[in-house]
């Protein structure tokens, strides 16, 4: 009996075991086939692009993010890719950016309404409202908010978006509020029209600057083509900084300017590495008297930067000044406007010397140089501008019949020109008259470099009769040592071979 138990009890076991490789086969197919290995490597990919961008946030921001972050942006990549298909499919024309904004961080003690908090999905919607006409910025706003957490809602309830528009995240810089901005530095975009790069690239390089010269950097200001809404994915980043230099001791102002541009422009290119980001950081380093002394001149790049800029980082002297800009209160003085006013006028006659100069110097030049090259080919030494014409008319014209007469006559006609110019018997020249000129002058460089071909090809012929002329006259005087004297020409080689 004993026997019989442990054989059933040996029975059982192996049915169990028999019961469990199949089970574990189930689960483990022997060869996973080739769609199965593409998804998952697929899916490696994208949980590798996600921890860069990860990462990247990590590096910027200095806060480490908790390992069930990494695994939430992976789970609501999907969702995030749906919900800015229907925002974009909507708002196109006016949505500037979408990002997933930091988790928020958690506190020890949770309340009820914090724990649903933390659970949300916080994304950035920031929307341009530059030309929003019809309604007021808040209506406008609160309306966008509504329709775009609906949209949220139906995709899935943890979504929470937070619409921003473009004028109140500046406002809030105008204010020295700059908490938005570092969330957005510190976000991952899902869809970016160059804005949130540019946002994100100047708050690491102002974080960079303001950390080595913190006591001097009077103002870091964003601005450019980002700031009037004419930008494009590829456009430049426009900054300025405005620097402290009123206590400086060791080094002239100019040196001073020129050490601290290049350390920042340095910062901006490590800035681009550590970000990713490729639009070029073009960085402008002014310091504080040079800008003072730009204001009171009245200087319209200076004057633009002051109405459109948008300050990152302020010490209470850029925004005074745009305010009393907006007030009419910075006017420039009657030196500048005198200034201003000589400059159009100088500007001009600027304009009218170099129409002279293209008459009177270049189109000279353009034509006189190759017509002395062409009687050196010849053989003749270069003759001066004066008899150039005379000497080209004798040689190209009458004796070799190489040229034609009106080509010697639009050299003539251009010298002419330039003596009643540099005469001041003529005093201007139009530019119809210029475009003449230039016409003219292109033909005859064109007939001058046939010119060359027809010279080179009648020194060849010559180099021809030499040769033949020295080759006869050798033969002869070799035959005159044997005796023969008198040889016709046609009979010369045939004489040769025979006798010698």
């Amino acid at each position: 009996m004993p026997g019989k138990k442990e054989e059933k009890q040996g029975d059982k076991g192996s049915d169990k075991q028999a019961s469990q490789k199949k089970a574990y086969e189930k689960q483990t197919p022997e060869k996973p086939d080739k769609q199965d290995k593409a998804k998952k490597a697929d899916e490696g990919c994208k949980q590798g692009d996600v921890n860069k961008e990860l990462e990247t946030i990590e590096k910027l921001t200095g806060v480490k993010l908790p390992e069930d972050a990494h695994k939430k942006l992976l789970e609501i990549k999907d969702k995030l890719e749906n919900f800015k298909k229907s925002v974009l499919e909507k708002f196109d024309k006016y949505i500037i950016g979408i990002a997933l904004m930091p988790p928020k961080r958690k506190t020890e003690e949770k309340e009820p309404s914090e724990k649903n908090t933390l659970n949300k999905i916080n994304i950035l919607v920031l929307v341009d409202d530059s030309d929003s006409k019809k309604m007021g910025k808040q209506e406008l706003k609160s309306k966008l908010d509504s329709i775009i957490c609906k949209m949220a809602g139906e995709i899935d309830k943890a979504l929470a978006p937070k619409t921003v528009i473009l004028s109140e995240l500046w406002e809030s810089c105008y204010d020295a509020k700059y908490e938005l901005l570092q969330s957005i530095a510190a976000s991952a975009p899902v869809h970016d029209t160059g804005m949130l790069a540019a946002i994100k690239i100047s708050e690491i390089h102002k974080s960079m600057v303001i950390k080595k010269f913190e006591r001097y950097i009077v103002s870091y200001v964003l601005a450019g083509s980002l700031i009037q809404g004419k930008a494009t994915e590829k456009s430049d980043i426009d900054v300025f900084l405005v620097v402290d230099d009123t206590d400086v001791k060791r080094m002239s102002r100019a040196e001073l300017k020129d050490k601290l541009r290049a350390i920042i422009i340095g910062m901006g290119i490590e800035a681009g590495e550590v970000t990713g980001i490729k639009n070029k950081l073009n960085v402008q380093v002014y310091i504080l008297t040079d800008f003072w002394d730009s204001i009171r001149e009245a200087n319209p790049i200076i004057f633009t930067f002051l109405r459109d800029g948008v300050p990152l980082y302020d010490r209470g002297t850029f925004m005074p000044w745009k305010k009393l800009l907006q007030m009419g209160r910075i006017k420039p003085s009657s030196e500048a406007i005198e200034m201003y006013m000589s400059t159009g006028r100088q500007m001009l006659d600027r304009v009218r010397t170099k129409i002279k100069e293209i008459g009177m110097e270049d189109t000279f030049w353009s034509i006189l140089t190759p017509s002395q090259a062409a009687l050196m080919l010849y053989g003749v030494p270069p003759p001066t501008p004066k008899e150039t014409p005379r000497v080209m008319m004798d040689i190209f014209v009458n004796k070799e019949k190489l040229l034609e007469e009106e080509y010697v006559k639009i050299l003539e006609d251009n010298i002419k020109l330039r003596k009643e110019l540099e005469h001041g018997d003529k005093k201007l020249v139009t530019g119809k008259e210029i475009d003449e000129v230039l016409k003219r002058s292109d033909r005859y460089l064109k007939r001058i470099e046939k010119l060359f071909s027809q010279i080179e090809k009648m020194k060849e012929e010559e180099d021809m009769l030499r040769m033949y002329d020295g080759c006869v006259t050798a033969i002869r005087d070799a035959l005159k040592q044997q005796g023969i004297e008198r040889v016709e020409d046609v009979e010369i080689v045939k004489v040769f071979e025979d006798e010698l």
